[in-house]
């Protein structure tokens, strides 16, 4: 089992979604990093040390247009692995990369 410790910042939480649209009128955005798996869905979160644990399965990526006024920038419903968090119930959270080195921390909400 391959074990990574990971510092979650902002450009890895944009591999896995789309960040929140900000500006006059907008409000919370509508796909901020959005996973689905397993029927749960899941954001990203604050944890910044976690050990990845076995794989789980494949999460799907949620389509994001936060600025449907702005064509060309929508990111497109996909999908990338899903893994467990060593010590924590995946009905809580889970790690989502294409890798497990790669993989970012997600919540249940």
């Amino acid at each position: 089992m391959k074990r990574a410790v990971l510092l979650v910042t902002a450009a890895v939480l944009a591999g896995a979604g789309c960040t929140a649209a900000s500006g006059e009128g907008s409000g919370d955005a509508s796909c901020a990093g959005l996973v689905t798996y397993d029927g749960r869905d899941y954001l990203p979160t604050e944890k910044s040390v976690f050990t990845v644990g076995e794989r789980l399965g494949t999460a799907t990526v949620a389509e994001c247009d936060d600025t449907p006024d702005d064509p060309g920038v929508a990111i497109p419903q996909s999908t990338t692995g899903a893994y467990t968090i060593e010590g924590v119930d995946p009905a809580e959270a889970i790690a989502v990369g294409d890798t497990p080195a790669g993989a970012a921390p997600m919540a249940a909400r």
